[in-house]
């Protein structure tokens, strides 16, 4: 019997666990895209079957499972994370910090891709016959929603339209309202409370069980991706491509590491090595909502940090935290300058700085909204917006990188909130 017990024991220490699974998923996802790219020959059963059939189906069906959970997990984790503040002094101080935060670091980011774009020059000498250039009729390119617009839209018209249109701001301050309102009744609105609570917990095991499947989706996307669009699509835009990722480098591993070594004196690599799972999700998903559920559970279990706080910061940073995005906006910008020999003065630099700060508000987590924001951006400095057709050929992969730029910038804005309002289990950060 004890040695049954054993020998069970040590089948499930052998057996990798779910971070390991996807990070293997991803890997054999792209290997599989390379090799029916490059050695399959075009077929009905490569192209309609096997890569717009199989793989599609599979791996969009997981990115519609995590979207189902997203809306209602972030309304009661949000509703239970401020009755569980209660005070509303206390909540108006975490968002005051949260909003502060995300807003002076994606002003950083933009700042550190324009300089580091401005030393690569990654639009001179681009032959643009070489370029593939992507239809810009199937995109909203040419739409952008003005800053009154975006504070105006915040407020709901009608909560229920919100949740089933996902619109994400107004989702979290109806969802705030309403639980500073049930903090306020307490006694006397015991049952939606309790309710509320319940139902929370409920979306969070519905996630759990939804991310069982995780590898097999992660793979299916990642290989999809790589299928469709091989290497060859990247020669001409390698100097773009190099800057842009130069840039979320430095913004995720140098910027957000800095600032949280500053501000809670946790060990940075530390913290890397245990939200890198989640950094391959939101690669392998490239949007940010699919991240939330993996993004609060593995800041509590493997951080320490409470889920009063994440259940408020995280789901605020997927719609307004867009740093990986505004990144990617600088660079485009003094790409597409470059490209089209149109000279910026140092007031159009700061206009961009500006522009794509606020551009960030508001936009949704999925996959590619950048480009859609990018039109804003180029409007503001006069450039033209065709030069967006210039990189959407190869934004796929830039957008699956910024995307776990992102979500980082949220988890550490996260800890050094929770760190302030003496929410954080340092053991727990320390354990291994």
């Amino acid at each position: 019997m004890v040695r049954n017990r054993k020998e069970t024991t040590e089948k499930s220490k052998k057996k990798p666990g779910l971070s390991t699974q996807i990070f293997i998923a991803l890997l054999a996802g792209a290997l599989l895209g390379v090799v029916i790219h490059y050695w399959i020959p075009s077929s009905y059963i490569k192209d309609t079957v096997i890569v717009e059939g199989v793989l599609y189906v599979i791996g969009q069906g997981f990115i519609r499972l995590m979207q189902m959970l997203v809306v209602p997990l972030v309304f009661c984790s949000l509703v239970c994370g401020s009755m569980s503040i209660g005070d509303s002094k206390t909540l108006g101080k975490v968002g005051v910090k949260t909003i502060g935060f995300y807003l002076v670091t994606t002003a950083l980011a933009v700042c550190i891709a324009l300089g580091t774009a401005l030393l690569i020059h990654p639009g001179l000498g681009l032959n643009m016959s070489a370029v593939q250039k992507a239809d810009l009729s199937s995109t909203a390119a040419d739409s952008s929603v003005s800053l009154v617009d975006t504070l105006l839209n915040i407020i709901p018209k009608n909560p229920i339209g919100s949740m089933a249109n996902g619109d994400m701001l107004p989702i979290i301050v109806f969802a705030l309202f309403v639980g500073v309102m049930l903090a306020k009744l307490g006694n006397r609105a015991s049952v939606v409370s309790n309710f509320i609570s319940q139902f929370n917990d409920v979306m969070m095991e519905m996630t759990m069980t939804v991310m069982k499947v995780a590898p097999v989706g992660v793979f299916c996307l990642i290989a999809r991706t790589f299928a469709t669009v091989g290497f060859s699509a990247f020669a001409p835009m390698l100097k773009y491509m190099g800057n842009v990722t130069l840039a979320l480098a430095l913004q995720c591993f140098v910027i957000y590491q800095v600032l949280l070594f500053v501000f809670t004196r946790l060990n940075p690599i530390k913290f890397v090595k245990k939200f890198l799972p989640v950094m391959g999700f939101a690669f392998s998903t490239a949007t940010s909502n699919a991240t939330i559920p993996m993004s609060i559970d593995t800041l509590n279990k493997k951080m320490g940090v409470s889920k009063q706080i994440s259940s408020f910061t995280i789901p605020l940073g997927a719609t307004i935290n867009m740093d990986g995005t505004s990144i990617m906006q600088g660079v485009a910008v003094i790409f597409i300058a470059e490209a089209y020999g149109i000279h910026l003065t140092p007031a159009n630099l700061a206009t961009v700085v500006v522009t794509a700060t606020l551009a960030s508000i508001g936009t949704a987590g999925i996959p590619s909204v950048g480009l859609v924001t990018l039109a804003m951006v180029l409007n503001s400095v006069g450039l033209p917006t065709e030069g967006i057709a210039l990189i959407m050929g190869i934004d796929r992969i830039l957008d699956m990188l910024r995307t776990a730029v992102n979500i980082t910038g949220d988890a550490v804005c996260t800890t050094i909130v929770s760190h302030q309002e003496k929410a954080l289990n340092r053991e727990v950060f320390n354990r291994n």
